[in-house]
């Protein structure tokens, strides 16, 4: 059975059907709870259940605690219960001059190779002891060789270049009604009052313009601007 849309209450069939902030949205009714433009999974913004756009996403406010003589009172017991437990922590820990060291791959490598030269000694000092004299150098020294750390070459990947925009001239003069920031890269940021030159209609809720007093130029929301 196919759900309900939950702006209109009409039918969505898998076609049309869009389904975000548990809800299901015909395409075109998912849109800005505030300014009703049509919105897609990159850039709206979820509040209470609803759609948002960026620029009329709700602003969410922090509640500030009075400082009340009970309140007070819990902070200075919770002070004073935190002094209590760091001294129980330092006398239990009191003497205890290790740290723990994780058993890596590496770790017992380097204990090994130090058990090997503490073997090489030993047998140097008892080879001393029991001749009366320098005893030779061991081979082993010369055989053990540390390893030499890992290089990484790395090659930055060239970066991807953004599909071409349509090819300005010969469209529409738009007027913005608006503020709008620039949600995503291929978007086009203007303030309310600007002209916006060079529109073409992309789909339903999107155009593609160039902004007169910025130079710039790319995607921007149809429901901001109107057409002079």
């Amino acid at each position: 059975m196919n759900p309900q849309c939950s702006r209109c209450n009409k039918i969505v069939y898998p076609t049309e059907k869009v389904n975000c902030l548990d809800k299901y949205w015909h395409k075109g009714c998912f849109s800005c709870e505030v300014c009703k433009m049509t919105l897609n999974m990159k850039n709206y913004k979820g509040f209470d259940k609803k759609p948002y756009c960026s620029q009329h996403y709700p602003k969410t406010s922090f509640t500030s605690v009075a400082d009340t003589p009970e309140n007070l009172r819990l902070m200075q017991q919770s002070k004073v219960q935190s002094q209590v437990l760091y001294k129980e922590e330092f006398e239990k820990n009191k003497g205890k001059g290790f740290s723990v060291v994780a058993d890596t791959p590496e770790m017992q490598r380097i204990k090994k190779a130090q058990d090997q030269i503490s073997n090489i000694k030993y047998h140097e000092e008892f080879e001393k002891s029991r001749m009366g004299g320098e005893a030779q150098p061991s081979d082993n020294n010369a055989a053990y060789q540390p390893s030499s750390p890992q290089s990484y070459n790395y090659e930055p990947q060239p970066p991807r270049s953004a599909a071409p925009p349509p090819a300005s001239g010969g469209g529409k003069r738009y007027r913005a009604v608006y503020d709008y920031v620039a949600a995503d890269e291929d978007e086009v940021s203007f303030a309310d009052g600007d002209m916006i030159l060079d529109v073409q209609q992309i789909d339903e809720g999107w155009m593609f313009g160039r902004v007169e007093r910025t130079g710039q130029q790319g995607m921007l929301p149809a429901n901001y601007v109107e057409a002079i």
